[in-house]
């Protein structure tokens, strides 16, 4: 908490996460959380669990229903990367939460207020110019790693102002 991102359009950011392809939380930012972890999943470690668990159910379940596609996994089991339906947001009466799967299996959530349009364009933006120039390109961090980058959260925290 703390920190503050607030768009310059009234969008309000409230939190991100950067997960590697197995669930491990790799990056947790939050700048606006009007109701505690502790009220909620309990402990940031579990929001994490809950929050990996949440997105992996959907793409699941978003490929099974998929009326178009000829994949038809079984319910709860994992998709390869790259394949099967893929969901980028739902909306809440509350928040927005933008997804986003990269092809190397790392998934970035932005929750976001309710009002916001797409955000797809944006995600790419956060993977490409600030995740991998900061992050996969630092030649001490370590693949699949969790990571602290003053540079990642500085350059985030200037993005997500500027939406």
């Amino acid at each position: 908490g703390g920190r503050r991102a607030r768009a310059a359009g009234g969008m309000v950011c409230y939190n991100f996460y950067v997960f590697n392809r197995e669930g491990a939380c790799l990056h947790y930012a939050e700048w606006e959380r009007p109701k505690p972890v502790q009220d909620g999943a309990g402990t940031l470690e579990d929001d994490h669990k809950m929050m990996f668990g949440l997105t992996f159910s959907l793409k699941n379940f978003c490929t099974a229903l998929d009326p178009t596609g000829s994949e038809k996994a079984n319910l709860g089991a994992p998709i390869p990367i790259g394949t099967g339906c893929h969901f980028r947001s739902f909306k809440t009466n509350t928040y927005a939460l933008n997804y986003l799967e990269t092809p190397t299996g790392i998934k970035l959530i932005l929750n976001t207020s309710k009002g916001t349009g797409s955000l797809q364009e944006a995600m790419w933006v956060i993977y490409r110019d600030i995740f991998c120039e900061f992050v996969v390109k630092n030649p001490l961090y370590t693949p699949g790693a969790p990571f602290e980058s003053p540079q990642f959260t500085a350059r985030l925290d200037q993005f997500v102002k500027s939406l």
